[in-house]
């Protein structure tokens, strides 16, 4: 098989595979509590039909649609990840030189998040704090059950040796690509201080997972079977670090993102726009889940409770 043949047949498959997997069961999805069943509204994107007699055949395609789908509150749990207090552009310019997502990330805490979390802990839906980069959590004690139920941490992957090309190779990334030479020293500050931003902060037991074995332990713990992520990046750390949608797509979980509750990495030529954001949303819609919007979420949350 040629290896453009190959290409196309594995993204078929994969994506075929992600379709009709089967669903993620668990002794809490098994249990004979009667389903929390809310109606959302729900941003879906039609990937077909192309049409051969356009200029560009793709904008065929459906695009994004919006539909009224079924959630059940006992098997929904919300993730948020890497919500970190990052300090100001003058406590850490040269963090912020590099990473010029943090103040929408900041505005998104400040603005989103209160009534985010306020809404799902009020409804009582499970949520989960996905962390790294640093030593902030590990005192917490929804960070010591996870610890507790995962079990012992998996061996670290073989690496393959770095010759002094290698190194040489990633000391120039490293300068002249991301982070940049003269930012290093105030993001190693940066992490070296980490810590929750105060309006993501754990409350009481929440889960707090810092890796995909500890956050599927916690959702074999609690019935879950649909993550819902908010949080930084939509096209970094929420598809790719440890505890995102790849990771957990992988398991048998349906992981959709909340529109409003992220930002992306952006680029000189994307972040007047939020290019990179649509296209994270768009990426997350294929490939893993749904996207929602928050105040559609916690209307369906509030109709849940009411008698």
């Amino acid at each position: 098989m040629s290896t453009r043949r190959k290409f196309l047949y594995q993204s078929a498959s994969g994506l075929l595979a992600a379709a009709v997997a089967a669903p993620f069961q668990s002794p809490a999805s098994q249990s004979v509590e009667s389903p929390r069943i809310v109606r959302v509204p729900t941003s879906y994107y039609q990937q077909f039909d192309a049409d051969p007699r356009l200029d560009v055949p793709a904008e065929g395609y459906g695009g994004w649609k919006k539909t009224v789908l079924e959630l059940d509150l006992r098997r929904t749990g919300v993730v948020i990840m890497h919500a970190w207090d990052t300090g100001t552009w003058e406590e850490f310019p040269g963090w912020h030189r590099c990473v010029e997502y943090l103040p929408r990330a900041e505005a998104i805490c400040r603005t989103v998040f209160p009534k985010l979390l306020g809404g799902v802990r009020s409804a009582g839906v499970s949520l989960f704090h996905v962390v790294g980069g640093g030593q902030y959590y590990q005192k917490l004690p929804g960070y010591q059950r996870a610890q507790r139920l995962a079990g012992p941490p998996p061996q670290p992957r073989e690496m393959i040796p770095a010759d002094p090309t290698l190194q040489r190779l990633q000391q120039f990334r490293s300068e002249n690509v991301f982070v940049g030479k003269h930012n290093q020293a105030d993001v190693a500050r940066g992490f070296a201080r980490l810590d929750f931003a105060p309006e993501a902060r754990p409350v009481g037991d929440e889960g707090v997972a810092e890796n995909g074995d500890q956050l599927f332990a916690l959702c074999k713990e609690a019935g879950v079977n649909h993550l819902i992520y908010a949080g930084f990046a939509i096209n970094w750390c929420l598809l790719l670090s440890p505890g995102g949608m790849h990771e957990m797509s992988g398991r048998g979980l349906l992981c959709s993102a909340f529109r409003d509750a992220t930002t992306a990495v952006e680029n000189k030529e994307s972040a007047r726009r939020q290019w990179a954001k649509e296209l994270g949303l768009w990426r997350v819609a294929l490939a893993f889940g749904f996207v929602f919007d928050v105040d559609d979420f916690l209307a369906a949350l509030a109709s849940a409770q009411r008698p």
